[in-house]
């Protein structure tokens, strides 16, 4: 088939879910589509969903309803171990822009939970730290995500878990192999 051709139409059973959509997915893009890398396919997409299904379990059950977001909590994280941080340290340690994290340390700091000072050092540069309220903060939420995070780890065992962190690790530090965009 060619990248202009009409696709055919496929019929999508109702019962469709994540698991058989990659299935589907790989169905298609193989016999269609000409692709032959439909495991690579796999390892992404389940790489993506599983981030997306835990980020979105640790936001709505943990930092929403202390009126925050992930990245509020990201920012604060790194700030509370690294801090005081120069402001594009933070954008480096919590894979954000600089921009996002200029946006989110203005609210953090209305909310008292941030302080911005001039860089002694560097007249242009900020550091970032958190307020007394702010350590508190993520004290807190911190220990309530970790109780969130060892449910989720759980149900690997500990050699599990150390396996997929080894490849994962594997994962991220070899992709200078090509070119990749994105942050750090």
């Amino acid at each position: 088939m060619t990248d202009d051709a009409a696709p055919v139409p496929v019929e999508v059973p109702d019962s469709l879910d994540f698991w058989s959509f990659i299935e589907l997915a790989n169905r298609r893009l193989s016999t269609e589509y000409g692709s032959t890398h439909e495991l690579a396919t796999q390892v992404l997409l389940t790489l993506n969903r599983a981030s997306n299904v835990v980020t979105y379990d640790l936001e709505s059950s943990i930092h929403r309803p202390r009126g925050l977001s992930w990245s509020a909590f990201r920012l604060m994280f790194v700030t509370w171990l690294a801090g005081p941080v120069e402001s594009k340290t933070a954008a480096k340690l919590t894979g954000m822009s600089r921009a996002a994290v200029s946006n989110l340390t203005k609210t953090l700091v209305g909310g008292g939970l941030m302080e911005r000072t001039p860089d002694e050092r560097d007249g242009r540069s900020v550091q970032l730290s958190l307020t007394e309220k702010g350590r508190s903060e993520i004290g807190e939420i911190y220990r309530e995500q970790n109780e969130r995070e060892h449910a989720w780890a759980s149900v690997l065992t500990e050699p599990e878990q150390r396996i997929l962190v080894m490849l994962l690790d594997k994962l991220i530090t070899n992709r200078s192999q090509f070119d990749v965009r994105g942050r750090n």
